[in-house]
């Protein structure tokens, strides 16, 4: 049972961003100081990836893990109205899935950060630093 009526519920979700998420402004931060020039939601590749990097043919998706169905803490489905979440989740993972397909087909690399490997500061560090690396490969 949700705690909101349905307008305000609809409200709330409305506020959730697409573009220019705390965990893509942290590595698009990351990246720039790095040296990394990219465009963002280039909407010429299949599902406008959050981070283009066209010099070394390599996309990057920053996923919210609750969103994109990672196994993860954050990623926990809701308890209430399954039927819901579990079909609008798993769409998301299909859409996600297809739109990685197309990208691999164009011969880009694509690279995914979770919102949960840059939660901290320690655990960013090191997820940030394995990125560059896995730009660079």
């Amino acid at each position: 049972m949700d705690i909101w009526n349905k307008s305000s519920r609809s409200k709330i979700m409305s506020l959730v961003n697409q573009k220019d998420t705390k965990p893509e402004l942290v590595v698009r931060k990351y990246l720039f100081a790095a040296g990394f020039r990219y465009r963002k939601n280039d909407r010429r590749l299949p599902g406008s990836p959050d981070i283009v990097l066209p010099k070394y043919k390599t996309v990057v998706f920053v996923n919210g893990c609750f969103w994109h169905g990672h196994d993860c803490r954050a990623g926990r489905r809701p308890q209430s109205n399954e039927a819901y979440w579990n079909e609008k989740l798993e769409g998301n993972i299909i859409r996600d899935r297809k739109k990685i397909e197309q990208i691999e087909a164009l011969e880009w690399k694509v690279l995914i950060v979770w919102q949960c490997e840059i939660k901290n500061i320690e655990s960013r560090k090191q997820r940030l630093e394995r990125l560059v690396e896995e730009i660079k490969q």
